[in-house]
Formats: structure tokens, C-alpha cells, sequence
């Protein structure tokens, strides 16, 4: 896969947060010589847990007054106190940096933090200052994410992509920023399996993920653009990689199997939840407040779920205005349910709160495959897998083949 002057192996591992895409795991896929994502999903969250920072509990205690009201709009992020754990997070992964691959961070515009543009503008700025190699533009059409990188002295330096699903979002984002006589360095093309919050409505089902691609590699064709396309969603072998490879697809985006590696940032007992899903636990529904459809394991501890909004601590889905959807259904149901101590919100969920507690389990749809890739021990629980075995497995099998890894003893 070329990126710029740099060949690197054309597999990308997928941004998933919150810390899914550990540090670890990117890691091993630059030392493997691919492309590795850390997520900046709910940042000072990541700090926190892995650098032991106090950035959620200063927060927390600045608006502790504010916790009874329903008005969120007072609720800011500190955008020093975001700078520095992006800068922290990002750093530390840099220098642990190894092999010749690469390591980009995800960057979702849906994160809107209370103040869109004033805070995803940190957000980018500072990744480039910490000197990641690449940034992901995900979970927005992100029209006015260059502009707010055009006067850092690393814009054209580093790698910058775009996700897209389909054409048209990728028309619209060429135009809105064709002034800058600035490309993509890679595009993206996110298909209807894809895990976590998708990139089409609930009739997710028609839409066809080598078409897509087809679409947009023929469209770069006929307007002489040189960008490197990277389909994602559904690709679980090797042998489904190449196919892309052979439509002219530049690599591919992989993430599903690597949620069960030991570096990715799950905790292990979650792991085995995956494992064990079957293709009827697998839902996609609408319960997230950014108003994407989102793809999860139906059986997630965070689906119905009433608990208070804490945007005190987190807030990271607070629109311009301080709002929420889940906020908005939280107060229906409290309303329509007095004196209750413990309610039920089935519409929407707590996505800060229950992503930061691993209790809302986003999956890729081929999940239920994932039992096929490992050995079950004697205790019943599956062996996890090393990030290297599944992106060597990418990277050589053949024939719709996945490689089993070799037997470990089970551990108590």
C-alpha cells in the first residue's frame, strides 16, 4: 500500500473507542509494518485509566452543582486540560513506536464536546503536535475539518484520510475543501457490516460494500484522482482483502477479529462475550444519541439501561446547545415514572457512561465468526489470539482460510 513515499503492508486496523484500539494494539500493527489507530474517543477518559491523570474528576467536581439540572449547557470541556491529554496519549504511544509502519489516531466529529468546532479544532491540532503519523476523519461528513488544520505546520506533512460511505460523501468533501489545493492522503470506504455507528440508515442491509468501492474507484479514475481507496466492513479473511486488492483497492481496514487479540483494549471476560455471540445476537438499532444506526451485540448491559447523565464527568455528545437526545429520554422517563428509584430508557442510551464501562458491546456483523478463528479449552472459554497471529493471517491466508493458533494452556 502506498502512502505518499512510504509502501507499507495494506492492512489497516480500525479506530474503535473507547480504547478498543489500544496503544497496544496499534502498535503491533506499525511494527508488522500496517497501519495502526488509536481512538481520541472520550480522551481524558483513556488518560486517566492508562496514565493515571484526574482529568474526568476535576471535571466532575468543577460542575458538581450542576448535577440535578436538566440544562447541560453550562457544561464545558476545558480546552487546555484536552490539548494536553491528547498530547499525552498520543505522545506516549510515539515513542513506543517500532517496525516501519505507521500509527494514525480516529478523530469522530460526532463527538461535539459542547462546542463542535473549538474542540474537535484541539482535538486534531493537537494529535499533529504530538506527531502522529496520520489522522481518520470518522463519524461525520467532517466538511470543515481541514480548515481547521490548514495553519498547522505539519498539514501537509502528515497523513490525513477521510471516511466516507459512499460516493457522494466523498464528492462533498472534495468540493467543500478544494480551495486548499489539499487531497485526502487516503480514503476510507466504510461499508454497511462495519462496527459501531454506521454511515447509512436502518436500511443499512441494501447497500453493498465492493459496489460502493467500485463506485468511488471509478469516479477517482475519471477525474485523474490519485487517492488511495481502503474498503472496510465485512472483510474477515485474507482471501476477502484481495478481492478488493483486485478491484484496484489499495488495502483494506480490518478491525472485527483484532477485538479478541490480547493487546485490544476490551477486558477479557468481554472478549468471550464475543466469542460466544452467535449471528441472531447481532442488532443494529437506533439508541444512540448522535442519531446514527449503530451495530451491536444485542445482549450489551448498556441496551435499556436508565441511568442519570453524568455529562458533569463526561459530556462528550452534547451538541452546541448542551443537549443530548439520551438526556431528553432520560427526563421522559423519569417524568412518566415518579418515585421510581431504578427506570428503563430502551430508546436511546448513555453512550458516555456505558462505553466508558464496556457495557454497550459495538460489533462488526461477521462477529459470530469470530468462534471459528480459536480453540476452545476444556473450561469452556475461548483462547484469545495474539494481534500479530490475525494480521499474519490477513496478510498470507489463502483459499477463504483462517489459521487456528497454537494450543496455550488454559489459564485459571
Amino acid at each position: 500500500m502506498q502512502m505518499g513515499r512510504q509502501e507499507l503492508v495494506p492492512i489497516m486496523i480500525g479506530g474503535m473507542g473507547v480504547d478498543i484500539s489500544s496503544a497496544d494494539l496499534a502498535l503491533e500493527a506499525a511494527r508488522l509494518g500496517g497501519v495502526g489507530h488509536i481512538s481520541d474517543a472520550m480522551i481524558k477518559t483513556v488518560t486517566d485509566r492508562r496514565y493515571k491523570t484526574k482529568y474526568v474528576k476535576a471535571k466532575q467536581a468543577q460542575y458538581q452543582y450542576n448535577v440535578a439540572s436538566t440544562d447541560k449547557s453550562a457544561v464545558k470541556f476545558d480546552l487546555g486540560g484536552l490539548a494536553e491529554a491528547t498530547r499525552m496519549h498520543v505522545e506516549k504511544t510515539m515513542t513506543r513506536k517500532q517496525g516501519s509502519g505507521q500509527i494514525f489516531i480516529n478523530c469522530m466529529e460526532k463527538l461535539t464536546m459542547n462546542a463542535p468546532k473549538e474542540t474537535l479544532s484541539v482535538r486534531l491540532n493537537s494529535a499533529l503536535d504530538a506527531g502522529i503519523d496520520g489522522i481518520t476523519l470518522a463519524a461525520g461528513l467532517h466538511l470543515g475539518s481541514f480548515t481547521l488544520m490548514e495553519s498547522h505546520p505539519r498539514f501537509r506533512d502528515a497523513k490525513l484520510g477521510i471516511i466516507v460511505s459512499s460516493l457522494r460523501a466523498l464528492q462533498l468533501f472534495l468540493k467543500k475543501n478544494s480551495r486548499l489545493n489539499r487531497l485526502p492522503d487516503y480514503v476510507v470506504v466504510e461499508g454497511p457490516l462495519a462496527g459501531g455507528h454506521l454511515g447509512f440508515g436502518m436500511d443499512w442491509a441494501k447497500y453493498d460494500l465492493a459496489t460502493i468501492v467500485a463506485e468511488i474507484l471509478q469516479y477517482l479514475k475519471q477525474e485523474s484522482l490519485d487517492i488511495p481507496v481502503i474498503p472496510a466492513g465485512g472483510i474477515f479473511t485474507g482471501s476477502d482483502a484481495v478481492r478488493f486488492l483486485e478491484m484496484g483497492a489499495a488495502g483494506v481496514q480490518v478491525a472485527t477479529r483484532f477485538t479478541v487479540t490480547k493487546e485490544c483494549g476490551l477486558p477479557d471476560d468481554i472478549k468471550q462475550e464475543y466469542f460466544k455471540a452467535n449471528e441472531d445476537d447481532i442488532e443494529v438499532n437506533e439508541i444512540s444519541p448522535t442519531g446514527y444506526p449503530m451495530r451491536m451485540i444485542k445482549s450489551s448491559p448498556g441496551i435499556g439501561d436508565g441511568i442519570r447523565p453524568n455529562c458533569e464527568a463526561y459530556g462528550y455528545l452534547l451538541d452546541a446547545n448542551g443537549k443530548c437526545a439520551y438526556i431528553e429520554a432520560y427526563n421522559r422517563e423519569v417524568a412518566a415514572h415518579p418515585g421510581e428509584r431504578k427506570i428503563k430508557v430502551w430508546d436511546k442510551t448513555c453512550l458516555c457512561t456505558h462505553m466508558r464501562n464496556f457495557d454497550i458491546w459495538t460489533c462488526g456483523q461477521l462477529t459470530w465468526r469470530l468462534k471459528d478463528t480459536t480453540l476452545r479449552h476444556d473450561d469452556g472459554n475461548y483462547q484469545l489470539l495474539s494481534a500479530e497471529h490475525v494480521f499474519k493471517d490477513y496478510q498470507f491466508s489463502t483459499d477463504n482460510k483462517v489459521q487456528l493458533p497454537e494450543l496455550e494452556a488454559a489459564i485459571a
